[in-house]
């Protein structure tokens, strides 16, 4: 008779990462006032373990110690134990992430802390072999039960270190740096660049779209040719190495190596949203087909793994199958001979199966070495046949590879990450002249409006199986405000607009700090142990900061609202000393400064052709500007008195001064530009 398993606290969320632990022995908590209650009552420490569902090394941990009986009756006998979904708590997720970095460890995934019954974190570390976790719970224990008033005072000072890490002071002078100042701060970067494979120097090599993004705008703004050679590079490595999924399209959350070669497997929406909107504009730039190729794939597979029938978008896909790590993504050689038949010689050849390819036990990661058109002229063949021949061979082994056991799929849906695919998508729709990937986006966004979004502005952050749950933090108001006005952009539907204004007003209601000037991440609607922190820095997401400075000073442009510019300007002046100090890590800020320093123009177009004049408009890549139509009369302030029912007008602004109207593109052209 087979035994009953252990079912815990974990059984009733709809987080795929909690269920995961669902049947451990251990009697995890979802973070919430039962848990913290509990502790308080028994008067018990508390663990609280943080990761993710693709997260390849909390599985791990989770086989050898939560799975363990020996383990779980410890943590059990002494400790309230929590688990946490990092993905739907980034708020709890930097608290204990910070105080592993001040413990001077590095951070990471799992992340295990252990915190007083408040929640403040005395230790912490990331991933433990069995024997290691089982001495640490022992000895911080003992030293707890036996050190009571130095453990409370080692807890007050930690809390006070992370305090400060995000705190944020009034520099003695916030005037704004010059176009010399900034291009100081971009070569001291540079120095960091790899020069032949592109990203920054040494391994692991993560994709950082924010980064590249402010590269891009920098080198055509300042016509850059280092700038931008390394962004056109780092674009092509990455497309070509084992990080880019050649067959189903999308990138892998990282590779191990420093030539991209080697992933580590998993997929994550976040990073292939962004990489989807970052190739879509390299694409208006460089004019690389490959990097057309890129998207098309990339929201090829997003359209057909990753939405659900309630027209959201997942979170991620793992990166073990069949309890293996890569074994969806990799191949056998004998495997691609039988599939691809006479063609596999020269199939091996643009993939470069051999040593380079090879991962272990006999298995190949696809990769190449050179682009289609070099290929093709090498071999004396023609382009768009070899184009050809590698769609064939794609289909063929995407075809074989939807019959293997797919990696786990983390099926929630979350506002943030939903809304970089809104923009990314929107991106694309109008760079590679695609409706469907509108419609896509429309889809994304309207989900998020009608299952998101109660009344006014009230928006959560979660969503599965037909239920919102979290409220939102500031990062979810933000990348959603930003994902609507794109849409505006590129619908002229006023319905975006408006939203994106309502949300933006509800932002400064729930989130503003009067005494900072910045956005806190946290409404009072959701606590956390160690106070309301404002995100400034960006990481492989925006911060929530940067991102809602760039809504208002669009919207302060759109709208004509100089309190809106005002503020993005002030919140600029705030944090402009750290991108000086860590530009890589602040490059959204970056990007703001290139609109505050150089000409930033809007572009109203009204009329009955004002759809058509704004597709080609977006069509070219244009960071330096604001684009609204309508094709009827609008009290909007950009269209006020400017509708002229017999023809189509084209309204160039600069600082809410506009040009006469032109009635061609062309006449227009002349006096919007970049550079």
């Amino acid at each position: 008779m087979e035994a009953v398993p252990h079912t815990n606290a974990l059984i009733h969320e709809s987080s795929p990462y909690l269920l995961q632990h669902a049947h451990n022995p251990v009697n995890w908590f979802p973070w919430g006032k039962e848990a913290l209650e509990r502790a308080d009552a028994e008067g018990k420490l508390i663990i609280v373990s943080i990761g993710y569902s693709s997260c390849h090394w909390c599985h791990v941990m989770e086989r050898e110690s939560f799975e363990d009986p020996e383990v779980a009756q410890l943590m059990n006998d002494r400790y309230v134990s929590i688990k946490v979904d990092r993905e739907e708590r980034p708020d709890l997720d930097r608290v204990y992430m910070s105080a592993v970095q001040l413990l001077n460890l590095q951070g990471g995934w799992p992340l295990n802390c252990i915190a007083l019954p408040d929640g403040r974190p005395i230790w912490g570390g990331t991933y433990f072999p069995k024997a290691n976790w089982i001495e640490a719970l022992r000895e911080v224990d003992r030293y707890y039960r036996s050190h009571p008033k130095e453990t409370l005072t080692y807890a007050a000072e930690l809390e006070q270190g992370i305090r400060q890490q995000s705190l944020v002071t009034a520099p003695a002078d916030t005037t704004l740096m010059d176009t010399e100042e900034l291009h100081h701060v971009v070569e001291q970067w540079a120095a960091h660049f790899d020069p032949q494979h592109g990203g920054h120097r040494g391994a692991p090599k993560f994709p950082m779209p924010v980064n590249l993004e402010f590269l891009l705008h920098y080198g055509v703004q300042s016509r850059s040719r280092q700038v931008l050679d390394h962004v056109e590079r780092t674009l092509t490595m990455m497309a070509r190495g084992g990080i880019h999924d050649h067959v189903g399209g999308g990138f892998a959350r990282y590779a191990v190596d420093a030539q991209w070669r080697v992933p580590h497997f998993e997929k994550m929406l976040y990073d292939n949203a962004q990489l989807i909107g970052l190739y879509s504009s390299a694409y208006q730039v460089f004019k690389n087909e490959s990097f057309r190729d890129v998207v098309r794939r990339s929201i090829a597979w997003i359209d057909r793994e990753m939405i659900s029938s309630e027209g959201a978008v997942y979170s991620a896909l793992d990166a073990d199958s069949e309890g293996m790590e890569g074994r969806y993504y990799v191949w056998r050689e004998e495997e691609l001979k039988r599939l691809l038949k006479e063609d596999y010689p020269i199939f091996a050849r643009y993939y470069s199966i051999g040593e380079t390819s090879h991962w272990e036990n006999g298995q190949h990661i696809l990769q190449r070495s050179m682009e289609p058109e070099e290929f093709a002229s090498m071999r004396g063949m023609d382009a768009k046949s070899v184009r050809n021949l590698i769609e064939g061979w794609n289909n063929i082994l995407l075809e074989e590879r939807l019959k293997r056991i797919p990696p786990g799929t983390d099926d929630k849906s979350l506002t943030s990450w939903s809304s970089l695919m809104i923009s990314g998508l929107a991106k694309a729709s109008y760079a590679l002249d695609n409706r469907e990937y509108l419609n896509l986006a429309l889809k994304l966004a309207t989900q998020i409006r009608d299952h998101c979004l109660v009344g006014e502005a009230d928006l959560f952050r979660s969503f599965k199986s037909g239920t919102a749950s979290i409220p939102g933090f500031h990062i979810d108001y933000a990348l959603y405000v930003e994902a609507c006005m794109n849409l505006y952009s590129a619908t002229l539907d006023t319905e975006w607009l408006n939203l994106a204004l309502k949300l933006t007003s509800a932002s400064f209601e729930m989130f503003f700090d009067q005494e900072s000037g910045l956005f806190n991440f946290n409404s009072d609607r959701v606590e956390v142990p160690v106070g309301n922190l404002a995100e400034i820095q960006d990481n492989v997401i925006p911060s929530s900061n940067s991102v809602m400075g760039h809504n208002l000073f669009r919207l302060g442009h759109l709208m004509g609202r100089t309190d809106f510019l005002d503020t993005a300007l002030n919140m600029l002046g705030m944090v402009q000393e750290q991108f000086q100090q860590h530009p890589y890590s602040h490059s959204n800020w970056g990007r703001l400064i290139l609109m505050q320093i150089h000409p930033f123009f809007e572009v109203a177009v009204t009329g009955q052709d004002a759809p058509a004049i704004i597709k080609e408009v977006m069509r070219e890549y244009h960071p330096n500007m604001v684009v609204a139509g309508t094709t009827t009369p609008s009290e909007l302030p950009l269209f006020r008195n400017r509708f002229d029912r017999l023809k189509s007008l084209i309204f160039v602004c600069r600082d809410h001064v506009c040009q006469i109207p032109y009635t061609t593109l062309d006449d227009a052209k002349n006096v919007y530009h970049i550079g």
